[in-house]
């Protein structure tokens, strides 16, 4: 997950999906099992400061979302 945000850039979004196809492979049954992991593990990043997740553009509480989201890099220090 982090690796995919480095390499997307400063400033840049992942959807989730991305992960876990890069995870699981391109077929829909092995990487649709793999969405929750993947939000698992954005939560516990985003809640260590690693990542921030953002939901129609702004940052959200990592432990209280829903819906559609996407992965950003943090802000710079």
């Amino acid at each position: 997950m982090l690796a995919l945000l480095a390499e997307r850039g400063a400033g840049k979004t992942i959807d989730p999906a991305e992960v876990a196809r890069a995870v699981a492979g391109s077929s829909p049954d092995a990487w649709g099992r793999m969405m929750q992991p993947v939000r698992r593990a954005a939560v516990k990043l985003a809640q260590e400061g690693r990542l921030v997740i953002y939901r129609k553009g702004r940052p959200v509480d990592p432990a209280d979302f829903k819906g559609v989201y996407r992965l950003g890099p943090p802000p710079p220090d």
